[in-house]
């Protein structure tokens, strides 16, 4: 089976008309996106677009052999125009399978929110997946009973699609992710590679032909991944989009519970507010147990404050102390740490605070923890795959 995307924007498009955002300033050229709209086999068309038809000649196809046009979500403003070769333009069920003359089955599935996805079985059995903007399969079942060759769906704004595809088995290691209803909260090139391989997905331009069920090179999701910037710069909400499409994930709070304090408290509930609700939160600075155990991704937030809580056990804040055993013991705290790291098999995405670039601390003690962090951060840094650094919201690639 052959796909061939039309278009794999929003349906206003990218850049949209008239809109002065950033994103939309410099979708040009090769980063323009037409609606999106798949032709599969030049036989089926998923969704019909302004300008369908020359989307098709420039990318090498023609409509003129398509026997099914099926619509998967309304579209607003104008209707679209059909053109004379095309048959009229419908929508199946939820629920019900169409067989077209050329082979192909089509079943329609349900969705959580307005519109229809569509299944399609080559007469060869390979399967492909293609779900409507803003949408994710509503009632799946606990397991599929085979995996789908490739899917094509909205991972910026429904990542959580992906993880419940993930969860049932019907997206697995084989399976190609294709990003499609791309719109302008994405961010722009290397950047929105990057976002999207870290959740085993890529895009591709406008009038690309994929073989469905070919083999494809996807790049390999980093297993330790460390997210460093200074306060406020984004970086919790970087690790978390990092591990949007996995089905289940393990937040690892190192803060602990703080009595009385509100503004705590508003900071945790923020955070949790942010997380999929089928994460599992656990509240402990004992990582290198959690590192040594099989499980789903450990997300760490964060290593700063397992410090704070290494430190507090040592009693490294009083300069007798730190220089009566205090520091040996701190270090064979952090070198366990780094062990536990270099031998997890859990992919893990672990978040930390950049001190050393601002003011010095006044004090002795706040200077420790400032020189200790940044040794904490070197060494566990050496023991991952990727290390970004987070400023103002945008993440710069170290390493990986």
């Amino acid at each position: 089976m052959e796909l061939t995307l039309l278009g794999t924007g929003a349906p206003d498009g990218l850049p949209r008309p008239d809109c002065p955002c950033a994103v939309c300033a410099s979708s040009r050229g090769v980063g323009a996106r037409a609606a999106t709209a798949l032709l599969v086999d030049d036989a089926l068309l998923l969704d019909l677009t302004p300008g369908a038809v020359f989307a098709a000649a420039r990318a090498g196809h023609s409509l003129a052999a398509v026997r099914q046009v099926l619509l998967t979500h309304p579209h607003d403003g104008p209707a679209v125009e059909l053109p004379a070769s095309l048959p009229p333009a419908g929508r199946v069920p939820d629920g019900q399978e169409l067989t077209l003359i050329s082979g192909h089955r089509v079943r329609a599935v349900a969705m959580d929110a307005p519109g229809t996805g569509y299944e399609v079985t080559s007469p060869e059995g390979e399967r492909l997946l293609y779900l409507p903007p803003g949408a994710s399969p509503a009632g799946l079942a606990d397991r599929v009973a085979e995996p789908y060759d490739m899917v094509v769906c909205d991972v910026i704004t429904r990542p959580d699609a992906v993880a419940r595809l993930r969860a049932v088995e019907a997206v697995v290691a084989t399976t190609e992710v294709i990003a499609v209803h791309l719109d302008h909260d994405a961010p722009p090139g290397d950047e929105l590679d990057r976002r999207l391989a870290a959740g085993g997905a890529r895009a591709v331009p406008d009038g690309t032909t994929l073989p469905v069920g070919a083999y494809h090179a996807v790049a390999e999701v980093p297993r330790r991944t460390l997210v460093t910037g200074g306060a406020r710069s984004g970086k919790s909400v970087e690790a978390e989009q990092r591990l949007e499409t996995f089905p289940e994930v393990v937040y690892v709070a190192t803060g602990g519970h703080r009595e009385g304090d509100a503004e705590w408290a508003a900071r945790i509930g923020l955070h949790r507010e942010r997380r999929p609700a089928a994460w599992r939160t656990e509240e402990t600075c004992e990582l290198a147990g959690l590192l040594a155990e099989d499980g789903p991704p450990l997300l760490i937030d964060c290593l700063s404050l397992w410090l704070t809580d290494a430190m507090d056990r040592v009693e490294a804040w009083d300069d007798g102390r730190w220089a009566d055993g205090g520091e040996e013991k701190l270090r064979e705290r952090v070198a366990e740490l780094v062990r536990a790291v270099r031998g997890t098999r859990r992919t893990v995405v672990a978040v930390t605070n950049e001190t050393g670039s601002g003011v010095v601390p006044a004090t002795a003690s706040g200077r420790r923890f400032r020189d200790e962090l940044g040794r904490l951060n070197a060494a566990f840094a050496a023991e991952c795959e990727q290390v970004l650094l987070v400023v103002a919201g945008q993440a710069l690639v170290l390493r990986g």
